[in-house]
């Protein structure tokens, strides 16, 4: 398994799934740049991802595991797991895969480290895909999400998924933070069928990541910041979003100078799995229109 070292040294790991042949994606000297893709939970390990709706076969996917999941370690200091100085490691990251400029994907929580990067390092991101991010910690939108949450009541495992949710976990280590997660899983999908529940039944957690990932707030003028962001970004919104909503997720698409969204119909927290094609056209679509990367000078 390849690593890179972190800011601090440390060897931190990340899955690279080449798995395209030819010129056009990314071999024989080609220069496209590969996705980095980030996953969230936040500290879910990023197998949830999967190739994300077959764009690996098309794209060379490099997918970190984030301090303190998978086979990297967590740090002495928790600060260093925050998705704030994360992006840190991410500047090393892009020099150790030899980018000019990278190209980040992030889902959910992982969108926090990929906009943070962003905001830090602005002339080094080539394009951004934000899928289902949060977005009240940059946004006054209100959400609509408790509107979205009205119209799906009265289904009892749904229901039972919202009690679990404000009941909260039982125990606060990995264990119980995973039945937990398991409980309220049906809340991050716009149906639960069996696609859905197996998906759900891939995820897994490490809490005390989790916790590190929240333990230092990103400055106060981050929103702001993103003003400064020229790179092309493309958020993507679930119809269905009962965590979020849609309306904060929109309004935080325009704090891009060059940001576009797109909202799939009949779709909850994960697009490239409720609505493959959908998600993939969307991808496809905005990679699609980003110019060619070049190798880093030097």
């Amino acid at each position: 398994m390849p690593f890179f070292m972190g800011s601090d040294g440390a060897s931190l790991f990340y899955d690279d799934h080449d798995n395209h042949d030819g010129p056009e994606h990314g071999t024989g000297g080609d220069t496209s740049a590969p996705v980095v893709a980030l996953a969230g939970g936040a500290a879910a390990h990023p197998r949830y991802l999967g190739d994300l709706a077959g764009l690996g076969g098309h794209r060379r996917l490099v997918v970190p595991h984030l301090r303190g999941v998978g086979r990297s370690p967590l740090p002495r200091l928790a600060e260093a797991a925050s998705y704030w100085r994360q992006a840190e490691d991410f500047e090393r990251l892009r020099a150790h895969l030899g980018l000019d400029r990278v190209l980040l994907l992030g889902h959910s929580a992982g969108t926090r480290l990929a906009i943070s990067y962003a905001a830090r390092f602005p002339r080094r991101l080539a394009g951004m895909v934000l899928v289902t991010p949060p977005a009240a910690y940059l946004v006054d939108e209100p959400s609509d999400a408790p509107e979205l949450i009205d119209r799906r009541r009265g289904e009892p495992e749904f229901d039972a998924a919202l009690a679990a949710w404000d009941a909260g976990p039982d125990t606060l280590d990995d264990p119980g933070f995973n039945a937990w997660q398991q409980r309220v899983a049906p809340l991050g999908y716009a149906a639960w069928g069996e696609k859905e529940r197996a998906h759900a039944a891939t995820t897994h957690y490490s809490y005390a990541a989790n916790r590190a990932y929240f333990s230092a707030d990103p400055p106060a003028d981050l929103a702001a910041r993103l003003g400064d962001v020229t790179a092309p970004v493309l958020v993507v919104a679930g119809a269905q979003d009962y965590g979020l909503g849609v309306a904060p997720v929109r309004a935080l698409a325009k704090l891009f100078p060059a940001g576009e969204i797109v909202v799939i119909e009949r779709c909850g927290h994960h697009p490239w799995v409720e609505q493959p094609e959908a998600f993939r056209r969307a991808v496809d679509g905005f990679l699609g229109t980003l110019p060619r990367d070049r190798p880093a000078a030097g």
